[in-house]
């Protein structure tokens, strides 16, 4: 017993360590202001991956249409993944957007292929990732530029979250919806803390942008064509791997992108799933290494939980441990949900942070 609490210490400690590094590489980043007033010049080609999107491809196309960015340096192209609805058809009705059609079947990543397609048939420096259920603000490529013209990057991560619930349309914020929004706000800062400490990368593909000449010079997806997933993060690690000083995350409001939660926690589970696959991938051991940590902990409060019907003491203390995590991790989520703007959902951060614990595999992935 005693060997088994010295060991869930030292994992709280090192957890706190990790946490409060993170805490404060996320404080020490400001957030992004253009320095200098720019003449645009700089080219996106925002690339859209669809299936089956009928009922999203349209505000998104929308919303991208309505850039304030000069319509003349941006094109807009949407890759169809083989979609049975009526995704074609509504893209083809926007004037200016190119459709592209994949024709391949059985191949290991439909999303990276779709990718490679559109960066093919783009014509601009940039290119721009998003997802086809998402919506962009009318500064987001104002604000890539700006970024891109200030630091010199190679490779911009950028923040996405969840869509908040519009309770004049009768939406309600139900308790998926709350896990799943805290849960993302903290890998959303991680995300952040992470680049601006050149540790270890993260990105998430709904928002994301690199040099399309430096896609093709670290060999595009090759590599990591195998698995399903992978299209952001292990794509960063390859350019980072070459470009490690000019790795960028724009921490701006004005760059955040919206997306819709999973529907269930069946969709849930399987994004975790997909997201876990591409983890041994990684050669870069640090990562690992906190994953495991992450790992590693959470399984020690199962431990706890299950050792606690043999002996009272273990419930005792796994609350106690509970609420240590807490505190740990609160200034931390408390921050990263101010600049999201979604405060609001820290009353909930309780049972949000430990209802995960029944899932620790996915957490730690």
């Amino acid at each position: 017993m005693v060997f088994f609490f010295v060991a869930v210490l030292l994992l709280l400690v090192l957890y706190a360590v990790v946490i409060f590094y993170y805490n404060g590489k996320w404080r020490s980043m400001p957030e992004y202001a253009p320095k200098n007033i720019m003449i645009p010049r700089t080219t996106f080609s925002i690339i859209i991956p669809a299936r089956n999107e009928a009922g999203n491809i349209a505000a998104l196309l929308e919303s991208i249409l309505a850039q304030t960015y000069s319509k003349d340096l941006f094109e807009v192209i949407v890759v169809d993944d083989h979609s049975t609805d009526e995704t074609a058809s509504i893209v083809n009705r926007y004037e200016g957007v190119r459709l592209l059609q994949l024709k391949e079947d059985r191949i290991n990543s439909y999303k990276k292929k779709a990718i490679e397609t559109g960066i093919a048939a783009a014509q601009n420096e940039w290119v721009v990732c998003t997802d086809a259920d998402c919506i962009v603000t009318p500064e987001w490529l104002q604000v890539f530029a700006s970024f891109i013209n200030d630091t010199n990057p190679v490779f911009v991560a950028a923040p996405v979250s969840f869509f908040a619930a519009d309770p004049s349309k009768g939406e309600k914020e139900s308790v998926l919806y709350i896990f799943q929004a805290l849960d993302f706000l903290t890998l959303q800062g991680i995300t952040g803390a992470s680049v601006a400490g050149k540790k270890h990368n993260m990105c998430n593909g709904a928002n994301l942008a690199y040099k399309r000449d430096v896609f093709y010079e670290v060999d595009g997806f090759k590599g990591i064509d195998n698995i399903a997933s992978g299209d952001d993060m292990l794509l960063m690690h390859k350019i980072w791997k070459r470009y490690p000083e000019q790795i960028g995350y724009l921490k701006s409001k004005e760059a955040i992108v919206e997306t819709e939660t999973a529907p269930t926690w069946k969709a849930f589970f399987n994004q975790r799933i997909r997201w876990a696959s591409k983890a041994t991938s990684y050669d870069d051991k640090r990562i690992f290494i906190v994953l495991l940590l992450v790992y590693l902990f959470n399984c020690s409060f199962l431990a706890m939980l299950v050792l606690s019907f043999f002996n009272i003491f273990y419930l005792y203390a796994f609350g106690v441990f509970v609420v240590l995590k807490t505190l740990v991790e609160l200034s931390f989520v408390g921050r990263v949900s101010r600049f999201f703007n979604r405060r609001y959902l820290l009353k909930y951060f309780f049972f949000s942070s430990h209802c995960i614990l029944a899932i620790p595999l996915f957490r730690a992935f």
